[in-house]
């Protein structure tokens, strides 16, 4: 009856995450999406602890179970409550660094296990699926941790972009020899060392593929690092047959590879250059050092407002400067402000303008900003044909036209919001 009562807080968890995915792709439903996702992952924790059984034996160390969870609750909670919004892609980083970490201690619990087994049974055979999960679990968890540390800490300022020549060639060679020395694992477990030289690969393959990666081009590796954790989930979710992990896994995994997809779609970047670690990097552009290029009209506030203020229709373009001055609020007050003037107010949005996925929807979304005043770049790039004037607020690297003119540009081939076309 437990078992059967289990597999139901499970369904009821699956349940949950897909609504709480589906009501996250609305800013309108968002925040209760993301209430729901959580209560569906109470249920499944409650569910697990109490109801989890074992070939008969439930689950015992009571204290230190709980104890964790209070000490990361009372932690998480503080660290949400204090966190800015312009640190908020520091913090997705961190909690998805956490979450491939965690990932990746399991197969290391779990490969201990199956060594004791197999050092007691005398031989390793009939371990080979359980092996191969827990190679693949391991080294995605690993790049997936060490990968977001150093989004952490790119993103914060702590550390500085980083490349090399034939960097890209030793990360393909550090990828290589791990996956040689899992496949090797698989075919003959008994060589137990070798998962900790596959663990430590996977670190230093996750450092090196981040390193070079330049803060602009953060979103898609954050989206790629979170799909990561939640591969790894799923084999966790297989590891210990466990439905919801399994479903939880897959839900973040695939949404995060195809978020990732479409944004190197997005930049004109192939996803084998992201995992290689080869865009992105701090390359001097040939934009920024060719000098003024074109004609341009210096204005002051108050002739910018009165040119706004007799305009039709206004586009504004926000960036990573949005972010960083907190001016959400006060753009959106602008925009109350030329509505009551009778002036048509929308916002263009770049796929990849910020620091995360969905950077400016999340601020703008903060600030009350209707979600149907929100254009994507598509829809934007028609519209600057008819607007008068169009504001730029920080998204300097997603309007450079070097995008389209400069092949010595790092941005060189990234479609860009097309703000060259309005009349201001």
């Amino acid at each position: 009856m437990e078992l059967n009562l289990l597999t139901f807080l499970y369904l009821i968890a699956s349940i949950t995450f897909i609504l709480g995915l589906k009501m996250l792709s609305n800013p309108a439903s968002a925040r209760k999406g993301n209430l729901v996702a959580a209560a569906g992952m109470t249920i499944a924790i409650i569910g697990t602890i109490f109801f989890y059984e074992d070939e008969g034996h439930k689950l015992g160390n009571y204290g230190w179970i709980f104890g964790g969870l209070i000490i990361g609750g009372i932690t998480g909670t503080m660290a949400a409550k204090k966190v800015k919004m312009t640190a908020m892609p520091e913090m997705v980083s961190l909690f998805n660094g956490m979450g491939g970490a965690c990932a990746a201690l399991i197969s290391l619990v779990e490969f201990n296990h199956l060594a004791h087994e197999i050092s007691f049974s005398g031989h390793a055979d009939g371990h080979t699926g359980k092996v191969l999960i827990i190679v693949l679990g391991l080294i995605t968890g690993s790049v997936s941790f060490a990968g977001s540390m150093i989004a952490w800490g790119k993103l914060n300022g702590k550390v500085k972009d980083f490349s090399f020549t034939g960097q890209n060639v030793l990360n393909l060679i550090f990828l290589a020899i791990a996956l040689a020395l899992g496949t090797w694992l698989v075919i003959d477990p008994s060589h137990f060392y070798l998962l900790y030289i596959i663990f430590v690969l996977s670190l230093v393959y996750g450092v090196l593929f981040v390193m070079p990666i330049g803060g602009a081009d953060m979103p898609v590796v954050i989206s790629l690092l979170n799909s990561f954790t939640g591969v790894a989930a799923a084999f966790g979710g297989f590891l210990y047959d466990n439905k919801v992990m399994l479903t939880g896994g897959i839900l973040v995994g695939a949404a995060g590879t195809l978020l990732t997809i479409l944004m190197c779609k997005a930049m004109n970047r192939s996803l084998l250059n992201v995992l290689i670690g080869s865009f992105g990097g701090s390359k001097s552009a040939g934009a920024a050092t060719a000098g003024s290029q074109g004609h341009f009209k210096e204005m002051s506030v108050s002739d910018a407002a009165m040119v706004m203020a007799y305009a039709n229709k206004v586009i504004i373009v926000p960036g990573y400067g949005l972010a960083v001055a907190q001016a959400q609020h006060a753009c959106h007050e602008l925009e109350k402000i030329l509505n009551d003037k009778g002036v048509e107010v929308t916002y263009a949005i770049h796929p990849v303008a910020g620091r995360m996925p969905g950077h400016m929807n999340v601020l703008l979304a903060e600030a009350d900003v209707p979600y149907e005043k929100l254009q994507e770049m598509e829809q934007a790039n028609e519209e600057f044909k008819t607007a008068d004037v169009v504001l730029i607020l920080g998204a300097n690297d997603v309007v450079n036209p070097a995008a389209k003119s400069d092949p010595a540009s790092p941005i060189y081939g990234m479609p860009i919001l097309e703000v060259e076309l309005s009349k201001t």
